[in-house]
């Protein structure tokens, strides 16, 4: 019996060792982790990529990396009409594009932006759409690599001592202000302790910031402006993967299915904007009308972002849950779209994506071209 209860024992065992976890991805290949991207930072052969804005690229960025803003992707004129759909831009201008960033058909892409994880995807279904194979999607962004990075915790440190010296120093100057103007009275011993806080600060502060500056040279997260080497990107247009990319002749496809045939259409339009832009309060500044494309679903692409954790997507069960909640079905072929195309829908599409929905696209074109398209319909 004991024996018995021994192989038992094991057999379970082995069933929980080669079980996958539950919050493992069904494609493993999308995401990397902040462990893993740091060990690549400088690395010749991997571009890390923020879909960050400019102002915030030169705010802090990972080391080496380059700026190609993500709603900056998506290539349209005033009125939203783009010249090669549904590529967010021409093979020649995104090729272009590509190489003046200093990276080649060979480089491996690492995308990332704050943490939140929407700019970042809006990069990765760029590169995917053209048929680059070797990039992934920092997860956490930017904020993981601080975390991981122990000379960010040094610089931390040292950055709270100045700052607390700072307040010293203020603190001490507005008593002396306040005294000279008559707002509260001090003894000449009194002033003189102050100045000598003052001294002393100011040496400490001095001396902190010569550690401050130490400190900051070996930081993986940086400020200042984008320095790269351009190199030669070809785009070869029977490599283009249509799989994650739509124009809105399928959008009206799908429309017009969904409207007849409703939860029984083979297809699902997924608004991933807030609701104030669905509803049409909210409009952009360039496009003329608000509102959705009919027969869409709303789901704001916060529900997928994992903001408590600071990570671009929550856990393997967790987007299950989203999903199943709204019932989107791995059966169907599902669009999502936003304002331009690259971000919020990308979000969500790459979410779907990380779960195994093979025929997740977003709409290139989105509100921004549906909603200056004066033929088409808008519900609000």
């Amino acid at each position: 019996m004991g024996r018995l209860s021994g192989g038992l024992c094991i057999i379970v065992a082995l069933m929980f060792v080669s079980a996958p976890a539950s919050d493992e991805y069904a494609d493993k290949n999308i995401l990397i982790s902040a462990n893993e991207a740091v060990k690549l930072i400088g690395n010749p052969k991997v571009k890390f990529v923020s879909g960050d804005s400019e102002d915030i690229y030169r705010m802090g960025h990972i080391k080496g990396s380059v700026e190609m803003y993500a709603h900056h992707l998506h290539y349209a004129d005033i009125m939203g009409k783009m010249s090669c759909v549904p590529l967010f831009r021409c093979i020649d201008d995104a090729g272009s594009y590509i190489g003046s960033k200093g990276i080649d058909n060979d480089t491996m892409v690492i995308a990332y932006d704050d943490y939140k994880g929407s700019n970042a995807s809006g990069v990765y279904f760029f590169f995917k759409s053209y048929g680059h194979k070797n990039i992934k999607i920092l997860n956490g962004g930017r904020a993981a690599v601080m975390a991981v990075d122990p000379a960010q915790k040094i610089y931390d440190t040292v950055y709270a001592k100045y700052k607390a010296e700072s307040r010293r120093n203020r603190e001490a100057k507005k008593r002396l202000l306040e005294a000279r103007q008559g707002k509260i009275s001090l003894s000449n011993a009194e002033k003189a302790e102050l100045n000598a806080v003052i001294r002393e600060s100011r040496a400490k502060q001095k001396k902190i910031k010569r550690r401050l500056n130490q400190a900051e040279k070996s930081l993986l997260v940086v400020k200042g402006e984008e320095h790269v080497q351009p190199k030669k990107y070809q785009i070869d247009k029977n490599s283009i993967d249509y799989s994650y990319i739509a124009g809105k002749e399928e959008i009206k496809i799908a429309m017009k299915d969904i409207l007849k045939n409703g939860k029984n259409s083979k297809y699902m339009i997924i608004d991933t904007r807030s609701m104030d832009e669905i509803i049409g309060e909210r409009k952009m500044d360039n496009v003329a009308r608000g509102g959705h494309i009919p027969g869409s679903m709303f789901l704001e692409w916060k529900q997928v972002s994992d903001a408590e954790n600071r990570l671009s997507f929550k856990k393997a069960d967790e987007l299950k849950k989203v999903f199943a909640h709204f019932n989107v079905l791995p059966d169907k072929t599902i669009y999502a779209y936003c304002q331009v195309g690259a971000g919020r829908s990308t979000e969500v599409a790459a979410a779907l994506k990380l779960l195994g929905y093979k025929n997740a696209k977003v709409y290139t074109g989105s509100w921004d071209e549906w909603g200056n398209d004066m033929n088409l319909p808008i519900k609000r």
